[in-house]
């Protein structure tokens, strides 16, 4: 098993296995697979900033979670299905940040805060960095949290599907704007764990080597 690759439970679950096969199958490559992630997230996006209400949250949602197992598929095929290329790791990253950054900026402007959109948007791709910068020193690169993509996406989901309730009934978006600040100061809480894991993993590399 690859150290560096975000632990996900679901690879072993048989449904996702089935859909794997079919994919590879298909011959859909997984930068392929990473590429459409990016279209589920823009699609999410558009529709909360059409409608923030029932229908805007509820079409938000299902762009998220498409999205989500967009970035399930594409590792599965390229590793379980054997589909690896040389720019793999280009498109495993890049539409991850791009989709990440469409959902909630999207999110910040549609319930009209654009500034924290932006900032948690920014401190989100942060944690990315952090965790790969690692990565590019020679350490285990660190999926740790509190507020890391799963996470994000979480959180955010659950805020889509009260705002559609909170929407209809009272006409406000409250829980949007809870849930963009979790994420906000959560994405900046991790940035400070996964530092900090670097640090003690330089630390005891350094007492080994002595």
């Amino acid at each position: 098993m690859d150290e560096n690759r975000r632990p996900i439970k679901t690879r072993s679950a048989g449904w996702a296995k089935r859909v794997t096969a079919i994919l590879v199958k298909k011959n859909i490559s997984p930068n392929q697979i990473s590429v459409t992630s990016i279209a589920f997230a823009l699609f999410g996006a558009v529709a909360l900033n059409i409608d923030s209400g029932v229908m805007g949250s509820i079409c938000c949602a299902v762009g998220i979670q498409l999205r989500l197992l967009c970035n399930l598929f594409d590792g599965m095929v390229a590793m379980e299905g054997g589909k690896q290329s040389a720019i793999g790791s280009l498109y495993n990253e890049f539409p991850d940040r791009i989709a990440d950054s469409l959902l909630i900026v999207g999110l910040g402007y549609a319930i009209g805060y654009p500034d924290l959109g932006w900032f948690a948007a920014l401190a989100a791709a942060l944690t990315a960095y952090v965790r790969v910068f690692g990565g590019s020193i020679g350490l285990q690169q660190s999926f740790m949290g509190p507020m890391a993509k799963q996470h994000r996406m979480a959180v955010m989901t659950a805020g889509l599907l009260l705002n559609a309730i909170e929407a209809s009934v009272y006409g406000t978006h409250y829980v949007l704007l809870i849930a963009l600040s979790i994420i906000a100061i959560g994405s900046a809480a991790t940035c400070v764990t996964r530092t900090l894991a670097m640090s003690r993993q330089l630390k005891d590399a350094r007492h080994v080597d002595q």
